[in-house]
């Protein structure tokens, strides 16, 4: 019995430090993408992460009116303001590889969706985001700073 009990609080902490590690990816990342500055929020969503776009540096056109992600493949989403356009669905944490996969990332510059994987460099704070299409890696990594 103190076994099976020991076991269970055994599995009970790993999965809680698994949680605790997959988790890491939540918080607020300033961005610095080709000289467009902008902050996004990443956030729990169900199993997997999402991000959404909450400041953009450059969010109004020059009659002052708010920028809308024009590009949008989605036309249902073309009004939605550029501070406001979630960039990240679907990423989920993979313990094993030790970072976050399987997840889109959308470019409102380009109004393209890449697949995504994302980890953070050793100092901790600098998350790095690779885009691929299908299996072929962009040319550029992505580096965000967690704020």
């Amino acid at each position: 019995m103190k076994k099976l009990l020991l076991t269970m609080a055994l599995c009970l902490v790993s999965t809680l430090a698994m949680m605790a590690q997959a988790d890491k990816i939540v918080g607020n990342y300033f961005v610095d993408y080709g000289g467009k500055q902008s902050k996004v929020k990443i956030y729990k969503k169900g199993n997997t992460y999402e991000g959404q776009v909450y400041w953009a540096r450059e969010d109004k056109n020059p009659d002052g009116t708010k920028k809308l992600d024009t590009k949008n493949p989605d036309k249902s989403l073309r009004n939605t303001p550029i501070d406001q356009v979630v960039i990240i669905t679907g990423l989920k944490y993979n313990a094993e590889e030790k970072r976050w996969d399987s997840g889109k990332i959308y470019d409102p510059t380009r109004g393209m969706k890449f697949n995504l994987d994302a980890r953070f460099e050793s100092d901790g704070v600098t998350l790095v985001l690779r885009g691929k299409i299908g299996v072929i890696p962009a040319p550029t990594k992505i580096k965000w700073k967690k704020i």
